[in-house]
């Protein structure tokens, strides 16, 4: 799709059906609406028979659409995938050493959690800058490992599982929030896996989703935790498995709403074919931006490894030698000016950069966004890129 018709700069022709493109909350599955969801749980005890119901059938539906080995079971949990990782490292964690993996601001979450909560001995940390991975050769399965499957503020992802030895001896404990739904996952290789219904589901906040295997499953039996651990992050129940929760119990209340909402993304999901269908939106919109990225003069992926590249959290720097041979601040207020046009353009709103990374955009390609929408959206990016570049130039 060009950039541009008639003169150099002028504004694409078509826009995106939808500006959402957030990583987080992340847009609904095409259709929403919220009067399709089912009600009748709400203002209900969560304990009562059809609310435990709807929680059972939420667990159910996520054990299918991911397509999760028999023997794999699945809890709602709170605190959204944050809460869930913290209840992994809290209940798992202290059995043996722990390498823990972090890249970007998520995962270095789990690295100070290792360092400064936990104070695990021994303990390796594995770090890298932003648009960087580090050494997976380095990485010791004698121990447990704590990593992301991809990470969201830098849109830098571990390139598959065959890193991850068959024979390992610790656990693998991986953050899949932003991967879960949207990428495949080799479950053998993964013994906790959680994800949060905000990102790939196009849910609602609050809640997290803990997978455990038997391994895993094994490790709560075996080991008590030295530490104390706190109502929220409790696996545990009279010395084993809370098997409870993998039944539709929960923690604490929830909300069925929340619940609600993701059997609704869920129900969509299976109507389109499942876990090979959404990967499969996901890899579309994917290969419109790589297209895009290789034709165009002023961006370029964060990652630098083409093997690493997110294809959920699509980071963006401005790789334009102008742009980059400007001072820092002035860099980031002209990415500042250029989202502001977007927004007010209605193509494109919350796409920037995570606080921390370094100045770009960062744009959603998960399973609830349709790639047409990606592809719509990317020369309306040139075009606000060029007007910014050309009013800073006339300035000056």
């Amino acid at each position: 799709m060009s950039s541009s018709t008639g003169h150099a700069n002028a504004k694409p022709a078509v826009k995106p059906v939808s500006p959402l493109f957030s990583t987080g909350p992340t847009r609904k599955r095409p259709g929403w609406t919220a009067g399709a969801l089912d009600t009748a749980s709400l203002g209900r005890s969560h304990r009562a028979t059809h609310p435990r119901s709807r929680i059972k059938d939420c667990i159910a539906r996520i054990h299918r659409v991911l397509a999760l080995p028999d023997d794999h079971i699945v809890a709602i949990v709170p605190g959204s995938d944050t809460g869930a990782v913290e209840m992994a490292m809290w209940s798992l964690l202290g059995a043996r050493g722990v390498d823990v993996l972090g890249w970007e601001a998520f995962g270095k979450t789990w690295v100070k959690d290792a360092v400064a909560e936990l104070k695990i001995e021994p303990l390796t940390c594995h770090e890298a800058a932003y648009g960087d991975l580090p050494d997976l050769s380095k990485v010791d399965f004698a121990h447990d490992v704590v990593f992301p499957w991809n990470g969201t503020a830098s849109g830098v992802k571990v390139p598959d599982g065959d890193w991850i030895p068959d024979d390992r001896e610790g656990l693998t404990i991986c953050d899949a929030t932003s991967a879960c739904f949207a990428m495949p996952m080799p479950w053998s290789k993964l013994d906790v896996v959680t994800f949060s219904f905000q990102k790939g589901l196009g849910g609602e906040g609050g809640h997290g989703v803990i997978i455990l295997s038997p391994r895993a499953v094994a490790r709560v039996e075996s080991h008590t935790p030295s530490w104390p651990v706190p109502k929220v992050f409790k696996l545990h129940k009279k010395g084993g498995l809370d098997t409870a929760l993998f039944e539709g119990a929960t923690i604490n209340t929830p909300s069925l709403l929340v619940i609600e909402d993701a059997i609704d993304a869920l129900e969509w999901a299976e109507s389109i074919g499942g876990s090979d269908a959404l990967i499969a939106r996901v890899d579309a919109s994917f290969a419109h931006v790589r297209a895009w990225v290789a034709g165009t003069p002023h961006f370029a992926f964060l990652a630098r490894d083409p093997a690493t590249i997110s294809p959920t959290a699509l980071c963006l720097v401005v790789s334009d030698p102008w742009f980059t041979n400007l001072e820092s601040a002035v860099q980031a207020d002209l990415v500042k000016q250029m989202l502001a046009l977007l927004a007010e353009e209605g193509v494109a709103l919350d796409i920037n950069a995570y606080r921390d990374a370094p100045v770009g955009i960062r744009i959603w390609g998960g399973p609830t966004v349709d790639p047409e929408d990606i592809e719509r959206l990317l020369p309306w990016i040139d075009w606000a890129y060029e007007t910014i570049r050309a009013a800073h130039r006339q300035a000056a």
